[in-house]
């Protein structure tokens, strides 16, 4: 029997203990956040330990380029069933298991290769983790999007995030402490183990699939899904509801992070240059850093719920830029500690507070129909121009310096501000009025088995 509709009400703190999607949703974000590290940071790590020549570790940065690429096959994780599974499952649920599979599979590939002999076949399993990694966070973005209503999409946004900050300490720290006392195998092997935590979480959550408009088919028409309906119709979808605002609208989200893209580079050599030791490092940016960064997400989740999502945008797209004013106050002055903890503790806490404001933010633009490949469309987006652009900042700091690169970073988010003004309040619940009927019927309620919530963020009016 269908449930009532009920009235949609606002994120209530006994929600945290209450509502199963929490605990889910930490889960599964600490499932999305152990494998990056293992490709990027620990993984370089390693190479360098078994001294591998430095340009061979450069190289290697690039199999982690599926993480940016993942809205090319994000389309068929969005239309196609995993044989068997999905009949069981559901759709994304039977993805989430099979790509977290697949993962744990592929680290235990990278436990067993000896990076001096077998070389080769370690870099190809560390690009495998990352293409698995990247399909299973197309997916378990797809659900959390279905899961979550208005009211509560910034809740889950915190909540993925503080579970994504556990997996990077783990496979960071954790990995790093396993390593210097057992070895690299036996690093790599517990971190397979421990993607078990989210393949238990997808089998414990609820399903989300939303069924999709089928249109009649002609005769003759083939039953597998085409490249029009997989790739295009989620495009044109998107410039049917938003028309030449849509152009405005990528152009934010492509904007909106790139300021941290830039400066993040330069941020180890600065630490560097001005002569903090690696314990320093270690201490104040990956684990206070980590913390901090914590609270900023929380704090994005709790001005999403309370101020709505324009208001939010404004002050996350303000707190991103002028942030690294810190850096370049650090940069211009003497290495004392208390400097590298005042200037951590802006930049962590203010870069998370605008990350978990643009994850809603690309939330509030897709359609449920199309959650998965529009999403991955959007978070691609954000990170792509960053990632090609900043290669470039090495040689802008030593022809200006670091202090003039940091505020020149800043300056970025003069015109990240004037889109936000100008496209902000675009999410696309007036350009579909069906799905904003939904969600004033539907709600967030949590009736039994099923949880049917819009893909709306919270403030979208």
């Amino acid at each position: 029997m269908a449930n009532q509709p009920q009235a949609m009400r606002r994120f209530r703190l006994r929600d945290i203990v209450e509502d199963r999607r929490i605990a889910l949703m930490l889960a599964l974000g600490f499932s999305s956040g152990l494998p990056l590290l293992l490709v990027l940071g620990t993984f370089t790590l390693r190479l360098a330990f078994s001294d591998i020549d430095v340009r061979a570790i450069g190289l290697f940065s690039y199999v982690a380029l599926p993480y940016s690429l993942k809205f090319l096959w994000a389309p068929a994780i969005d239309r196609l069933n995993v044989p068997v599974l999905s009949a069981r499952l559901g759709r994304r649920r039977a993805w989430m298991v099979t790509t977290q599979a697949a993962v744990a599979l592929c680290l235990i590939l990278m436990a067993f290769s000896d990076p001096k002999t077998n070389l080769a076949l370690l870099g190809l399993g560390a690009f495998l983790v990352a293409f698995c990694a990247a399909s299973q966070d197309v997916v378990i973005d797809g659900w959390r999007i279905d899961a979550a209503g208005s009211d509560f999409q910034g809740i889950l946004a915190a909540t993925s995030n503080l579970g994504y900050r556990l997996g990077l300490i783990s496979a960071g720290a954790g990995a790093l402490f396993i390593a210097s006392a057992g070895g690299w195998t036996l690093a790599y092997l517990i971190m397979a183990a421990l993607m078990l935590v989210g393949m238990i979480a997808a089998l414990l959550a609820p399903a989300f699939d939303r069924p999709r408009t089928v249109q009649a088919e002609t005769l003759g028409r083939s039953r597998f899904w085409s490249m029009r309906h997989a790739v295009l119709e989620p495009l044109t979808e998107l410039h049917g509801r938003f028309g030449g605002a849509l152009w405005g609208i990528l152009l934010l989200v492509a904007l909106f992070r790139l300021p941290d893209f830039l400066s993040g580079v330069m941020a180890s050599p600065l630490y560097r240059t001005l002569g903090f030791d690696l314990k320093e490092i270690a201490t104040v940016t990956k684990l206070y850093g980590i913390w901090v960064g914590i609270a900023g997400g929380f704090a994005g989740g709790w001005a999403l719920a309370r101020l709505g999502l324009f208001p939010t945008l404004l002050l996350g797209a303000f707190l991103a830029a002028s942030s690294h004013l810190a850096f370049a106050w650090l940069a211009a002055g003497a290495p004392e500690i208390w400097r590298l903890t005042v200037a951590i503790s802006v930049e962590n806490f203010c870069g998370s507070f605008a990350g978990i404001v643009l994850i809603a933010y690309m939330s509030s633009l897709t359609s449920p129909a199309y959650a998965a490949t529009q999403y991955a469309l959007f978070s691609s987006l954000y990170a792509l121009p960053g990632k090609l652009i900043a290669g470039s900042s090495g040689f802008v700091v030593a022809a200006i310096g670091y202090p003039a690169f940091f505020v020149m970073t800043s300056l970025v988010g003069i015109p990240v501000l004037v889109l936000c003004v100008a496209v902000g309040r675009r999410t696309g619940q007036a350009e579909a009025a069906a799905p904003a009927r939904e969600a004033q019927e539907t709600g967030n309620r949590i009736p039994g088995p099923e949880l049917p919530t819009t893909a709306r963020a919270p403030g979208a009016a």
